[in-house]
Parts: structure tokens; C-alpha cells; sequence
């Protein structure tokens, strides 16, 4: 399938698919963050079933398994799918070595890579990995500040209160576009000025509608919008909704996640999951593709054998 970032295209898709309007993208969560294991090879044989089912792009969680290495490795076994990071943490990576690691990362992906970043959360950068997680927001902001030109192929020489560096961009290297996890409206300004947009997660319609694209569109007049949600088609309401209680329950404990959570006026993530058959799936895709949203990333789970490959020809199917 053709990737384009335009808002609405006309695409061909191959496997006897005819030619579809496309306004949303659809994509979905590759590695963990479904309940998947670490396993990088499994996370490839899923990249690759999503491509040849005509998705348009595939996320990669950086949790076990290093999001912007995997990165590389499905680009090299894929063709036309987008591949992004959803999302690698800052604070263990130098802009230099980020630099360097998502050049690579384009090569390899041939052009179809989307660099996501993040701050991670306070209990993983302090309580983890021993580091300091004192102004989360400045240290995007001087982090992008030196790495996203260097990304866009311009030499910079950055000195601020974080950094004080020098990047030398690689002029074979393709343009890397960044997006960050941002959900606060300091970090949503922050993307709308420096990057192309965000990534979201637990993060509900009203939410996205009311305060998502509003701070966004405060300092980027078309932002890309990633919303992550949990999805299911399926005939098993009941165990669907256990499953998902299951699975994306813990979330609710993370405190960015739990102030979305709280905004939209639901108890936990999985209130917010996409359960039911085409006709509920449909109806609940087509209220947040209205928003705004420009990429809607499936987390996909499943109560019996088969749904998950149910659930992602279903959603390569929509307009």
C-alpha cells in the first residue's frame, strides 16, 4: 500500500483490494504492549502480516526489546508499511546516539521510519534507571531543540542547560520525522511547536476532542494526532472486556495515563477499548477519525484463536 502523509489520498491496495479514499490511518501496536511477549521475531511476523493485509503503519513499544533497533530490523523485512516508536525514552539516550541510532533505523526502513519519543514516567527514569526526572517538559524541549534539525539533515551546534552538543548530520541519510508522547498541555504545545504532532495513549474521544487538539493546534495548524486504543472485533463481549481489564488495567496506576483516565470520566483504560462487532467497531472509528485523529494504532488482544487476524483485516478494510 502507498504511504502518504496527506490527509486524504487515493491508495491502491495490492491483494485483489479495490482503491480506497483514505482519511484516518489505520495501524496497529506490533510489539508488546498487548500482552505479547518479548520476542523480536514474533514482533516482525506480526510487522509483516500488517503490510500484506494493507495496514499503513506498525508501532513498536520500547519495553523489553529496544523500540528503534526493532525498528531497523522490520524495515528490513518489510516493503510499504510505516514503521514508529511508540516510544523511546530520552533519558537514556544521548541526542548524538539518537542521532545516530535513528539514521540508521531510516536506512534500513528505507525512507518508512517515524522517530516517537518520549520522557517515560517518573517511577521508571528515578526509581529504575537512577536518573533524574526534574522538569520532564525542558528537557524535551532542549532535547529536540538539537536532535529534530540534525534529523532534518542540518548541521546544529546546541548549548543549553541539558546539552552541550554538536551534531553533524548524514547527508544520505532520509528525513526523519518525530513525533512525542505528550498528554499534559506544556508537553502538547511542545509537539505542536517542535515536532509533527503526538503520540497518545489512554487517552479517551473527549479528552482527544477537548484538550488534545486544541493545545496541539496552539502552535501546529495541522498536527499529526497517533491515538493508541485497545481493539477487538469480536462476538465475546463478556470475556473481551475481561481480557482487556486484564491487560490494560495497570495503566490506570501510572499517573499521566490516570489524569487522561480521570479527564475522559471513565474508571480505567480498558473502559475505553473498541469491543464489539463491524457495526461497533465502525461506529466508535468513525467518532474519532471526526475528531481529528489522524492515525488511530489498534492494541490488539483476543479471547480465542483468530481474532486478532479478524480484528487487523477489519481495520486495513476501513475507508
Amino acid at each position: 500500500m502507498l504511504i502518504s502523509s496527506r490527509p486524504r489520498v487515493i491508495v491502491c491496495v495490492v491483494h485483489e483490494l479495490p482503491c480506497k479514499v483514505v482519511g484516518m490511518k489505520y495501524g496497529v501496536m506490533v510489539g508488546e504492549g498487548s500482552g505479547a511477549a518479548p520476542d523480536l521475531n514474533a514482533l516482525v511476523k506480526r510487522a509483516k502480516f500488517a503490510e500484506q493485509v494493507g495496514l499503513d503503519t506498525a508501532w513498536i513499544g520500547n519495553i523489553a526489546i529496544d523500540a528503534t533497533t526493532a525498528a531497523a530490523v522490520v524495515g528490513a523485512a518489510t516493503n510499504t508499511i510505516e514503521i514508529g516508536t511508540s516510544v523511546t525514552p530520552i533519558h537514556t539516550r544521548h541526542p548524538a546516539a539518537m542521532l545516530q541510532q535513528a539514521e540508521t533505523a531510516q536506512m534500513a526502513c528505507d525512507g518508512r521510519f517515524t522517530l516517537g519519543l518520549g520522557v517515560g514516567h517518573k517511577f521508571r527514569v528515578e526509581g529504575i534507571w537512577g536518573l533524574s526526572y526534574d522538569r520532564p517538559a525542558s528537557r524535551m524541549r532542549a532535547y529536540l531543540e538539537s536532535l529534530v534539525p540534525a534529523l532534518a539533515g542540518k548541521d546544529i551546534t546546541c548549548n543549553n542547560e541539558f546539552f552541550n552538543v554538536t551534531l553533524q548530520a548524514n547527508p544520505e541519510a532520509p528525513q526523519t520525522n518525530v513525533l512525542i508522547a505528550a498528554l499534559g498541555p506544556v508537553m502538547l504545545e511542545l509537539a505542536g511547536e517542535l515536532t509533527g504532532g503526538t503520540i497518545t495513549w489512554a487517552t479517551g474521544p473527549n479528552t482527544l476532542r477537548a484538550h488534545v487538539l486544541p493545545n496541539l493546534k496552539r502552535k501546529h495548524a495541522n498536527p499529526r494526532i497517533v491515538a493508541g486504543f485497545p481493539v477487538l472485533l469480536t462476538a465475546n463481549h463478556a470475556q473481551a472486556k475481561e481480557a482487556a481489564s486484564r491487560l490494560f488495567g495497570m495503566y490506570g496506576r501510572v499517573p499521566s495515563y490516570k489524569a487522561m483516565i480521570e479527564r475522559e470520566g471513565v474508571e480505567s483504560v480498558d473502559r475505553l477499548a473498541l469491543i464489539g462487532n463491524e457495526q461497533d467497531l465502525a461506529k466508535r472509528l468513525d467518532e474519532i477519525a471526526s475528531i481529528g485523529v489522524t492515525d488511530f494504532c489498534g492494541f490488539l488482544f483476543e479471547t480465542e484463536s483468530g481474532e486478532i487476524e479478524r480484528t487487523l483485516q477489519f481495520l486495513a478494510s476501513r475507508p
